[in-house]
């Protein structure tokens, strides 16, 4: 690759689609959404007694002859650099057996999630994450190589089941992926009686005061981080008993631009109740500046976990140019050339830069009898939710988006992303936005899938700009020599193998 009530439990039932789906709020940069809105309902965690379950873990490894998600398999590459510190020696796990998890934790792995080994990064990370004594980690990986798994390990494997309040917190900059992490959490808990909640805006008609809502009981909360500030300001959210915080797209939410000033805020007030909480900085991208600073805030020794930025770029994802002369010829392209061959490979989303792109876009693709869906982060909460489940459920196949989706949004059928606009930096559009191009890609070819992208390049200045993506990667982006030529893009396809 993710997941109505406010609160949800890992325990007996792992929070279906229909039921986990959140609404949203306004705009702030490529997560289009400011996290400023009515608190969301916070209907009580309930948690279902355990049935008696026979954990045979033994009989639960996946033999390696008989997988049924060979696509979860990490591709082999990664130049991944561990810088650890202090005496800790750490070994790489290889089993999930190795890492000393409960057997109720394993068959949550095995038999929900369906995973068979650690990827490369989990083999490396979890050790870091789950021993003593629990250092800090500031960790950067590619896009679909497993990183939720290692959070959510980490915060499942530190909860105390006797103790009823909070001792686990993941903050995201968007709801839609405060909701997927809450839904992977609450698979891979599925057996552990571990209770969650997520902490993210409501809509006005389900709005309850912050003064009416009972404290929060769950043992893991997920959400945004304007809310979870207001849950703690307003004393409804404990974190005496927090031992293990994580930031999820860790660069978006200590950068000036995203959450830095909510996230430090959060962070340190922690830190004054909690005598050690573990910090987890997550993200498959860290620039220079950002990586300097979360240096500086994670003052104790800490470890570090860095991939290479020209290994960044997906292996799996074939990425491509395309040279057209005007925005209706972009059209054209999605219709008659991508749509022709693409539509029956998978599902597509198309990233625009702007809501009026998206807004022009869709109904231009509407008229021409392309049944798509569009979201941005001027919808109302619920029309989002609806649509992402949609997506997700398959119901539709084609999706529009402004760079809400660009991170973390997890479908694995998604073969093909379109670059209609080339991401730029919000305070000067003849910058690229490398760190957004990389989280846009990795839409396609999870997990080690295959997968294709087309960036639609219109005049001059749009190919200087890719021409800057190409040597930030250093890399170069192959070339559909002609936009108007079928078997161009055909042979494409075909080298993506996709067709």
């Amino acid at each position: 690759m993710g997941d109505s009530t406010t609160s949800t439990t890992a325990a007996g039932q792992a929070p279906r689609p229909q039921e986990t789906k959140k609404a949203t709020v306004a705009p702030t940069r490529w997560a289009d959404l400011e996290d400023e809105a009515p608190e969301e309902s916070s209907a009580s965690s309930t948690s279902e007694a355990k049935a008696a379950l026979e954990l045979d873990v033994e009989n639960l490894a996946i033999d390696e002859n008989k997988k049924i998600n060979k696509f979860l398999d990490e591709p082999e590459d990664s130049n991944i650099k561990a810088v650890t510190s202090g005496d800790t020696p750490y070994t790489s796990a290889f089993t999930f057996e190795e890492l000393k998890l409960s057997p109720e934790l394993l068959k949550g792995l095995y038999v929900e999630m369906k995973f068979e080994k650690p990827s490369k990064i989990q083999a490396i990370s979890l050790p870091m994450i789950l021993n003593p004594p629990f250092m800090d980690l500031i960790a950067q990986a590619h896009n679909g190589s497993g990183k939720t798994t290692c959070f959510t390990l980490g915060m499942l494997s530190r909860v105390d089941p006797n103790i009823k309040a909070p001792q686990a917190l993941c903050i995201c900059p968007t709801r839609e992926l405060a909701i997927q992490n809450l839904e992977v959490l609450g698979k891979m808990g599925k057996y552990t009686g571990i209770t969650s909640e997520c902490a993210i805006p409501m809509d006005s008609t389900n709005h309850i005061p912050i003064n009416k809502r009972p404290p929060v009981t769950a043992q893991v909360v997920i959400g945004t981080p304007g809310t979870i500030k207001k849950w703690m300001s307003a004393k409804k959210l404990s974190v005496i008993h927090v031992k293990i915080l994580v930031f999820d797209e860790a660069d978006h939410m200590l950068a000036e631009d995203g959450f830095k000033d909510d996230s430090l805020r959060i962070m340190r007030d922690i830190e004054r109740m909690s005598s050690h909480c573990q910090v987890l900085l997550f993200s498959a991208t860290f620039n220079e500046t950002v990586k300097n600073f979360v240096s500086k805030i994670v003052k104790r020794d800490h470890n570090q976990l860095f991939v290479k930025k020209e290994e960044l770029s997906l292996e799996s994802v074939k990425q491509y140019k395309v040279n057209v002369p005007d925005e209706l010829s972009k059209v054209m392209v999605i219709k008659e050339r991508i749509f022709e061959f693409g539509e029956r490979l998978g599902q597509t989303i198309i990233f625009v830069r702007t809501r009026n792109s998206a807004s022009t876009l869709h109904k231009s693709l509407v008229e021409l009898g392309y049944d798509v869906t569009t979201i941005q982060g001027a919808l109302k909460q619920e029309d989002r939710d609806k649509i992402v489940k949609e997506f997700k459920d398959g119901l539709t196949q084609v999706l529009i988006s402004t760079d809400l989706l660009a991170r973390g949004f997890d479908q694995q059928q998604v073969n093909l992303v379109i670059n209609y606009d080339l991401p730029v930096k919000h305070d000067n559009r003849t910058e690229p936005d490398c760190e957004v191009y990389l989280h846009r890609i990795g839409r396609a070819g999870r997990f080690g899938r295959k997968g294709a992208v087309f960036n639609l390049l219109c005049g001059d200045m749009d190919q200087m700009i890719m021409s800057k993506i190409e040597n930030h990667f250093g890399t170069k982006v192959a070339e559909v020599h002609d936009w108007r030529n079928e078997e161009d893009f055909k042979a494409a396809l075909k080298a993506a193998g996709l067709l």
